[in-house]
């Protein structure tokens, strides 16, 4: 009897056997190609931060340790693949004399660099100017002295007379943050700035000009040990973080004193780790409710067929099966579509990882556990509601075809309403300013996520089903005047038959609906939020470079602007410049702006500020020149309002020594392009110039109008020669930010949104289509009783306009309400947070497309059956 059934369950039900088992095939493929897009992602963002490193370990050598036995110790650690010594010293000051004139610089610090670090550690130096052996200065130092190649330098130690030095080569030192660390210090604690000056010698040359001074004052030099290790570490960033960190801490161990781990390795995998996390919850957000999505889809299509299951049900049992055999068969039903959709899931999953992610096989981890989704899939939705059938219902109401079904009515618009609260209280309480979606202590090795955020979009989602369901059902049941003159155009005479037969079938009708109005939902929330994700990458990538080309030079003067003004495909220059201040013992970096044009130069937008738009904080800058912008961890922290004075001490360039110049706090800003993300403050370029004697800007903002980025780029270094350190926002869109922003979110966007696609068009067209189906007896007996063509045409484009129009309102008002939510309650992943979420108008004018195109094509076959000879189909039936 198996064997006959299901040889007839091939040959008869093979179409919706097939529909059913599409619903599985698109829940497994997505959750498997979404899982190896999270594997792919992982292993990305660990390869990426270790790359980013170039010094691993820092190892302060304790006072009183010898340096060799450091140096010995962590070279003989498993997994060191290189270690050099390497010295520091503060220097008192520094001064330099070239064509006749003298600088003087403040403290400072010199470095003593062992032969071949540079080729030790690539990345830690890049030559500007001159050699890239022996004396060196950082840019901005020699920008201090007015130094350059050939010059002399004259380095002055704490009671000890200044050494004399020719200047071999200016250098950049674009990792200067991690390499003047503080060992072992609290992140709070760590500068916020490097020296300003920045010295770098040879190891011989710095152990004759500091050794003296090391035995006078040992407190001013000390040596640490720099350390490459080896990167073979889990793909994982939080194992890795675990490999990287536990080694660290085992080389502590085995110091036992004599040196503490600066560990830049772990401190890369750390941010990693949780943008890792943050990459698993874009999974959670965006995929499993589309595999939800498509699990109801496959329920949508068995119950599409439940009538007729019912009714062959009860004619098995008249020929004597039992409950067992029963619930057997539709066993069987539901393992070959498990079979069926599991495999086309996997092949689908398979062809998109290849395709999107460019990656290998799906992991066996992700495909076991879609297999296994699929299998409960096929079994709730084909066999657990066989099985209820088989239990429930008699052999006489087996053969009923009406639905006697009662509707829920209070108790499911308490429910809704109850959903709806629920949703909107966890919204609130999940988008408060001090909350954190994961949190990532400093230094240990586990994160922690509060979970309970889904709770908002879950209930959110469930009750926005649950009021479309109750509407649609208040519609059909109350609604039927209505219903009769909207569908009298296209039905005619038989706009009140169509309307009756809506409503006392409203079952079909209404998970129609529902179910379109879920997947227009699930495709404009992804869309939305995706689009976002790709304008913020953007915004972040303009805030990090500055301008589609940024211009970075020691004392770049008018000059400067001049010439890469002239130059093919600039549209704008903005010079801005770039000063350190001392805010009481905190060093900050200070922007002085030409307010009137800095606004569109820098593309700001009021979401950077805080009081104000930036156009009305930028007008305050031009009518109160000492007005002040600090950001808001330095209003924070030394307790600033509105008009109170700030006295800054800034260099004078007249005098060369540090000189206290008056401002007034006028409001804050959180974000600026080129700016740190903590501290920093925005003042009047003019009046920076005027009370400090110069008005040289050190940033070149270059608008190219958005388009040859990388050319101008290229022309910009080579009219301004190697001294100028020029970076374009293409370059910097792929680089910028944390791992999550580096990770190219291309494919994952074309995955979801094609799963989106496929799943709006199943949803319209297959579930139309299924319904009309079941109903083609009722059109062929309307056809007997005199029904013309016209007519029936009109009673199938009728439920179709309806499906359409209902489903599609209500998916664009939950769309809309999860896309704001998802887009808040994920703010983390973005950086900046945005001031609006951005609308794929195109992606949502093809989903509406596709998805009328289905429905169009479902109504045009049911019309093409509809027209057929009556007692054909009724005989087919």
């Amino acid at each position: 009897m198996i064997r006959i059934w299901l040889s007839g369950l091939l040959r008869v039900r093979g179409g919706r056997l097939l529909g059913t088992a599409l619903g599985v095939m698109v829940a497994v493929g997505l959750l498997a190609a979404l899982g190896g897009f999270l594997s792919t992602t992982r292993a990305t963002m660990t390869s990426q931060s270790v790359r980013s490193v170039s010094v691993d370990w820092q190892v302060q050598v304790a006072d009183g340790a010898h340096a060799n036995g450091v140096l010995s110790t962590v070279r003989g650690l498993a997994g060191t693949r290189a270690a050099l010594p390497v010295g520091y010293a503060q220097t008192s000051g520094l001064a330099s004399r070239a064509g006749g004139t003298s600088q003087n610089t403040g403290p400072g610090a010199v470095l003593g660099l062992p032969p071949g670090y540079a080729s030790t550690f690539p990345g830690e130096i890049r030559v500007l100017a001159g050699r890239p052996q022996g004396v060196l200065l950082a840019q901005q130092t020699a920008a201090n002295l007015h130094a350059a190649p050939g010059d002399t330098l004259s380095i002055k130690r704490a009671g000890l007379p200044a050494v004399p030095l020719r200047v071999n080569g200016v250098v950049d030192l674009p990792l200067s943050d991690s390499l003047f660390q503080k060992v072992g210090a609290p992140p709070q604690s760590q500068p916020s700035a490097p020296p300003d000056n920045i010295v770098l010698l040879p190891q011989k040359t710095w152990h004759t000009v500091f050794g003296p001074l090391a035995r006078a004052r040992p407190d001013l030099v000390h040596t640490q040990i720099h350390a490459q290790r080896s990167h073979l570490l889990p793909a994982d960033p939080a194992a890795a973080y675990s490999t990287a960190s536990g080694s660290a801490h085992h080389a502590e161990v085995q110091l036992a004193g004599t040196g503490l781990v600066g560990d830049n390795l772990g401190a890369v995998l750390d941010a990693a780790r949780s943008d890792a996390l943050y990459a698993q919850l874009l999974f959670l957000f965006l995929g499993v409710p589309g595999s939800a999505l498509a699990a109801a889809l496959t329920w949508a299509v068995a119950q599409a067929g439940a009538g007729r299951r019912r009714r062959e049900q009860a004619l098995l049992r008249t020929r004597g099966a039992t409950v067992g055999r029963l619930v057997g068969l539709a066993a069987l039903e539901a393992a070959v579509v498990a079979v069926l959709g599991a495999a086309g899931g996997l092949g689908l999953a398979a062809l998109v990882n290849r395709t999107a992610f460019q990656a290998g096989a799906i992991p066996l981890s992700w495909a076991l556990a879609a297999c296994v989704v699929g299998a409960l899939v096929a079994g709730a939705t084909v066999l657990l509601p066989a099985r209820s059938d088989a239990r429930r219902v008699t052999v006489a109401s087996g053969r009923t075809a009406i639905e006697r079904r009662p509707v829920p009515r209070a108790a499911w618009w308490a429910l809704a309403a109850a959903l709806l609260a629920g949703s909107l209280a966890v919204f609130h309480a999940t988008s408060g300013t001090n909350y954190a979606l994961v949190l990532a202590p400093e230094g240990t090795p586990t994160l922690s996520v509060d979970y309970w955020a889904f709770a908002g979009p879950a209930l959110l989602w469930a009750g926005g089903a649950v009021v479309a369901w109750l509407l649609m059902d208040l519609l059909l049941r109350r609604g039927r005047p209505v219903l009769q003159r909207l569908f009298r155009p296209a039905a005619g005479a038989l706009s009140g038959t169509v309307a009756a037969g809506l409503s006392r079938q409203s079952g079909t009708v209404v998970r129609s609906v529902v179910l379109l109005g879920l997947a227009v939902a699930f495709a404009a929330s992804t869309a939305v939020f995706n689009s976002t994700y790709r304008q913020q990458a953007q915004v972040d990538a303009v805030l990090t470079n500055g301008a589609d080309v940024t211009v970075t030079q020691p004392a770049v003067g008018p000059g400067a602007a001049g010439k890469v003004a002239g130059l093919p495909g600039v549209r704008h220059v903005e010079p801005l410049q770039h000063r350190f201040a001392y805010v009481g013992a905190d060093l900050q970096d200070l922007y002085g702006v030409r307010p009137a044009s800095i606004v569109a130069a820098g593309r700001l937008q009021d979401g950077y500020f805080a009081g104000g738009t930036a156009r009305a904080l930028m007008d305050r800058l031009a009518h109160r020149p000492d007005g002040l912008l600090v950001s808001a961890e330095t209003a924070h922290d030394f307790q600033l309002h509105p008009g109170d004075q700030v006295r800054l001490r800034l260099t004078d360039a007249r005098t060369g020594h540090l000189r206290t110049i008056s401002f007034h706090f006028e409001g804050v800003v959180k974000e600026f392009p080129t700016a740190p993300k903590d501290s920093f403050l925005v003042a009047n370029a003019a009046y920076i110039a005027r009370t400090t004697g110069s008005g040289a800007a050190g940033t070149l903002l270059t608008d190219t109008g958005g388009t040859g980025q990388r050319h101008v780029a290229a022309r910009v270094k080579h009219v301004l020669g190697p001294s100028a350190h020029v970076t374009d926002l293409p370059t910097s869109h792929t680089v910028v930010g944390s791992s999550l922003t580096a990770v190219d979110l291309a494919g994952l966007t074309r995955v979801e949104l094609g799963f989106a696609l496929v799943i709006g068009a199943a949803a319209g067209g297959l579930v139309l289509a299924l319904g009309l189906a079941e109903r083609r007896r009722t059109l062929a007996l309307a056809s007997v009783l005199g029904a013309k063509g016209r007519q029936l045409s009109g009673f199938v484009w009728s439920e179709a306009a309806l499906v359409a129009v209902a489903g599609g309102a209500c998916g664009a008002a939950l769309g809309w309400a999860l896309a704001q939510m998802l887009v808040k309650v994920l703010s983390g992943v973005f950086d900046p947070p945005p001031d609006h979420v951005a609308v794929p108008w195109a992606y949502l004018s093809a989903m509406a497309g596709v998805t009328v195109a289905a429905l169009a094509v479902a109504a045009w076959a049911a019309v093409r059956h509809a027209r057929r000879p009556p007692l054909t189909e009724l005989r087919e039936l």
